[in-house]
């Protein structure tokens, strides 16, 4: 067992993968001679091979189509998009053939692709290396969305997305690609993808998150403790399918709802979470729900990004407007 980060558990799930199974297939733009773009796949070509290793030209939709057939015909490719704000020239593939392949054959084919993505803001990139457009997939019938934040859960959450039978969208927090380290075993063991993960318990008010705000949400938790303010801290993980079950349990302590999310407000997963709860669990609040969230806006260049981004300030006056204004 040893202390990595994030990003090194992403390479060292892929390792673990690759050997375990000959049918899986790494693509995507400089994944092979340079490792990937954040060099998320170094090592890889010099183990495996360049036929289980191929450095694709620069065509998004190229990788999606790519990939979807290699899934349908028996192999498991993990193909990489430099960055999530890359994938839309790939969409056709991916909405209207991956989504779609088990339906539209009654089974007799499936799609067991992985996509992977770094995706968000935070390290002073132009827009389309910042977006966080995990919705728009999340919306897409035939998708798992996961979302990664630490190592442990980026290295169980891949092995799980490799191993799955349909496509998983795989959105990896490029902010704490390197920030965030904790001991990680290479044992194998695969995490659930269907489930959220409760980070630190509480009694006074439910916090639900995901991605790169996870380490600021956990930051304001331990701030609003000291003003006697107890946050159970919930890393959502799964966006789609969603784990509401540990959300309930959990609203059935704090009564009290706030979700933070890095992505635009309209249309977020965060209004999912909250309207499921208005029709489920209603009984169960004790407040208005409440959102932290990106703005409505294209994410703006760096000078103007910490504007954008979320703070852990942020996040401490919303709960504690919660809270306070609703005892």
């Amino acid at each position: 067992m040893a202390e990595i980060t994030l990003l090194e558990a992403v390479n060292l799930a892929l390792h673990h993968e690759m050997a375990s199974d000959p049918k899986v297939i790494v693509l995507g733009e400089d994944v092979g001679d340079n490792g990937g773009v954040f060099r998320a796949t170094v090592g890889l070509k010099d183990k495996f091979g360049c036929k289980r290793v191929i450095d694709s030209p620069l065509a998004e939709a190229l990788i999606g189509g790519v990939t979807v057939g290699m899934a349908s015909q028996g192999l498991r490719p993990v193909a990489e998009f430099q960055f999530q704000g890359f994938v839309f020239p790939a969409l056709e593939h991916l909405m209207c053939h991956a989504a779609r392949l088990r339906n539209r054959t009654r089974g007799r084919l499936t799609c067991p692709a992985v996509f992977r993505a770094p995706f968000g803001g935070g390290i002073h990139a132009p827009e389309h290396h910042s977006e966080s457009v995990e919705a728009l997939f999340a919306h897409t019938p035939g998708f798992k969305v996961v979302i990664p934040s630490s190592p442990q859960r980026a290295y169980g959450l891949l092995l799980a997305a490799i191993r799955s039978n349909d496509p998983v969208m795989f959105f990896e927090p490029k902010r704490i690609y390197r920030t965030v380290k904790s001991n990680v075993e290479d044992n194998g063991h695969a995490l659930p993808l269907d489930t959220c993960f409760t980070l630190r318990k509480g009694r006074d008010i439910t916090l639900v998150t995901w991605g790169a705000c996870v380490v600021e949400s956990l930051q304001a938790a331990d701030q609003l403790s000291k003003q006697g303010i107890e946050a159970e801290v919930i890393d959502l993980a799964s966006i789609q399918p969603l784990d509401m079950r540990t959300i309930f349990a959990s609203l059935e302590k704090t009564g009290r709802l706030l979700i933070v999310h890095e992505a635009c407000k309209t249309g977020g997963v965060g209004g999912e979470i909250i309207a499921r709860t208005a029709e489920h669990a209603m009984c169960l609040l004790k407040a208005p729900p409440k959102r932290v969230t990106g703005m409505d806006t294209v994410m703006p260049y760096y000078r103007n990004e910490d504007y954008f981004m979320i703070q852990e300030a942020d996040i401490i006056t919303a709960a504690r407007e919660l809270v306070e204004g609703w005892k």
